[in-house]
């Protein structure tokens, strides 16, 4: 049986986490072909996974050339990856966008309290510049939800966000600054502030405009930057409906219906539990419609709290939109 939303977004124990993933895997290894497919071709017999630590994660290469659908409804949207010239991108088709809003709308309060109480201000050229971006869907949602007519995006008019910002900073309004890395890097260059109670958060990459920082050097000029004392960032990608927030340190934490497990880097199927470093593979139970049992092609370590870093890249793989930095 399908799990519903009052299910998924209502976890808040190992226990009740675990049974739903196991219903989701269930439910996704019948209806999703793709995975279906996938896991006849390891040979593996669903009806022996009774453990989380058993399910197989499909490699997320699948897709950039499959419709990974659990669901025979159409696609409301379809989210795609951004990607250099002739690269195969990436297309996630959601039949249901709601799972989505609220899988961000509820992490976002659970992290950093209720929309309404902040000024959004979204700085993603990179992002604006194209179609299917499902962080730019996001963005718009949460500007909206502030209700605040000073929330907005920003493509490259940086004279006017630092007027806004400064506007912020005199009213005292709690703001959010979230901003593709290039650009925020850009931004500081020709307006530094001094700005601690401001939010930053980073998502996305240099996208072929600079040169690649790993994430102390960068989150230490962005710090001077904007006078802060740490930098947000959000992990996330196309592929998936939940992300996890990292509030400084580049440490994240997932909402409770989304984990992160590691698995061996030389055997796949293998998970990790020392708290090396290892693959990042994703359960997202809000992927309902598609797949949620995702191996990524980021590399991490997880620590005994749930929480994880995001260390690289495996080799050769391709440049990724919302996970980029190198630590």
């Amino acid at each position: 049986m399908k799990p519903g939303k009052q299910q998924v977004f209502s976890i808040d124990n190992d226990a009740a986490f675990n049974e739903i993933a196991l219903q989701t895997f269930r439910y996704q290894a019948k209806n999703c072909r793709v995975y279906a497919d996938f896991i006849a071709g390891l040979g593996i017999d669903t009806e022996r996974i009774n453990a989380v630590t058993q399910i197989p994660f499909l490699p997320i290469e699948f897709f950039k050339g499959h419709h990974i659908l659990s669901s025979a409804d159409a696609a409301q949207v379809t989210f795609t990856s951004s990607g250099t010239t002739g690269m195969i991108t990436s297309s996630h088709y959601v039949t249901d966008v709601s799972w989505y809003e609220e899988s961000f709308r509820k992490a976002f309060n659970l992290f950093y309290g209720d929309i309404r109480d902040y000024t959004v201000l979204a700085l993603l050229p990179s992002y604006l510049e194209r179609q299917g971006s499902s962080l730019i869907y996001m963005a718009q949602d949460l500007i909206t939800q502030s209700n605040n007519p000073d929330s907005g995006f920003y493509l490259y008019n940086y004279d006017e966000l630092a007027a806004q910002l400064a506007k912020q900073q005199i009213a005292a309004k709690p703001t959010l600054l979230i901003g593709v890395t290039f650009a925020l890097l850009d931004f500081v260059e020709q307006h530094p502030i001094n700005f601690p109670e401001l939010i930053v958060m980073e998502t996305g990459g240099m996208k072929g405009r600079r040169k690649e920082m790993i994430r102390e050097e960068l989150h230490a000029v962005l710090c001077e930057g904007f006078g802060v004392t740490a930098i947000h960032s959000e992990y996330g990608m196309t592929e998936l409906l939940s992300q996890a927030y990292s509030q400084g340190g580049g440490v994240f934490y997932c909402p409770p219906w989304m984990k992160i497990i590691t698995r061996d880097t030389n055997d796949p199927l293998t998970l990790i539990t020392d708290g090396k470093v290892g693959g990042i593979n994703v359960i997202d139970l809000a992927n309902i419609n598609s797949c949620s049992f995702i191996a990524t092609k980021d590399l991490g370590k997880i620590y005994a709290d749930g929480s994880f870093e995001v260390l690289g890249r495996f080799d050769n793989a391709d440049i990724r939109g919302c996970n980029l930095l190198i630590a």
